[in-house]
């Protein structure tokens, strides 16, 4: 088991002991820091709890099976031993999680590339995947903004992806992503090749170091397009910032009202700019951006051939499956985890390198 729990407990009562100390209830952003933290840990002590009676409770069943010859209760302990593996599978990749910015929500936003309207159905397939995923994993998925495409599909789309880790479970994913099959577009029926990225980034509502100055903003409204009823397409509700040393430019026009328009936006641009300073920063804060590159051939992380064959495929980790249908219906785990895994590695070889040219 990947938990240290000597250090969760160890940590939980150094947190509570900051508790009795005289003033701690009068200081708000050092109480919900405090509190946060030490309830993270006492969730990895109990998680580690329910596994460790999950296995003593599947023991004495097959100690009883044993003795008494049952199978059907031999077929359930088996049964019940493949829950907790992959209960244990879960833990373990929680574990890996370790980034300052891993346990917040993500903002995932899509955007085709090379392929036209085809590459714009492959958006479209692309959201209906991390929705089913996320929505099996217990987050709640929210619109943020979507630009349809001229004929099918979606040119780009931006969601929020809220709940416990999800941001540090849906990094894995950043990258160009390929697709391979006889286009439906295509009265001749021929294969195509498409490509879409996938941008992730961490949502920091009031991050201290993130200062955004007034001046620096020129905010454009605009009239709302794609479905949305006649208030969404009659009223200049949508909004456009651009933040002017940067150049970065967001929009929102999923909400029904300017202001909430321009509250969303900002929380776009705020990410943006967080993970701007983030890829400036040393290299062992730049794996938080992961590798950006032209949405094009020869730069995808994984591929999705429906034809002449079926696999999908990471180009990353070698993780491939023959299973196209349950990786579109949400099944990433296998993806996400081998990623987590091989970052993990490869950040400890880096600290033991760091280690190796200090003692040097």
């Amino acid at each position: 088991m990947p938990f240290d729990i000597a250090g969760h407990e160890e940590a939980i009562r150094r947190l509570e002991a900051l508790t009795l100390e005289p003033g701690f209830w009068e200081d708000r952003e050092r109480q919900v820091q405090v509190l946060q933290e030490l309830g993270d840990h006492r969730e990895q002590v109990e998680k580690y709890g329910e596994l460790v009676r999950a296995h003593e409770d599947l023991e004495v069943l097959l100690d009883l099976a044993a003795q008494e010859g049952d199978q059907d209760t031999v077929a359930e302990v088996q049964e019940g031993l493949k829950e907790l593996a992959r209960r244990v599978e879960a833990a373990e990749l929680a574990v890996l999680l370790s980034g300052p910015y891993d346990g917040h929500d993500a903002i995932l936003s899509l955007h085709a590339g090379a392929g036209g309207t085809e590459a714009q159905d492959w958006v479209e397939m692309l959201l209906r995947m991390y929705t089913r995923w996320a929505e099996a994993h217990g987050y709640k998925v929210t619109l943020l903004d979507l630009l349809p495409g001229d004929e099918a599909g979606i040119k780009s789309v931006t969601l929020e992806v809220s709940g416990r880790n999800a941001y540090g479970y849906l990094r894995a994913e950043k990258g160009v992503h390929r697709l391979v099959r006889i286009s439906p577009f295509d009265a001749a029926a021929r294969r195509h090749t498409s490509f879409a990225s996938v941008e992730v980034l961490p949502e920091v509502e009031d991050e201290a170091r993130i200062e955004i100055r007034p001046e620096d903003l020129r905010i454009d409204t605009f009239r709302s397009g794609g479905a949305g009823g006649q208030h969404v397409n009659k009223t200049e509700s949508a909004v456009r910032i651009t933040h002017l040393p940067t150049g970065i430019v967001v929009t929102c026009q999923n909400e029904r009202s300017q202001m909430a328009n321009r509250l969303t936006a900002m929380k776009l641009l705020r990410a943006k700019l967080l993970d701007l300073e983030l890829r400036k920063r040393e290299e062992q804060l730049a794996i938080l951006r992961g590798e950006q590159r032209e949405i094009a051939w020869g730069s995808q992380i994984r591929s999705y051939v429906f034809h002449p064959y079926r696999l999908v495929k990471d180009h990353r980790t070698g993780v491939e499956t023959g299973d196209v249908e349950a990786v579109m219906d949400g099944d990433l785990d296998p993806f996400i985890g081998a990623y987590l895994r091989r970052e993990a590695t490869r950040n400890k070889m880096a600290q033991a390198g760091m280690k190796a040219r200090v003692v040097e």
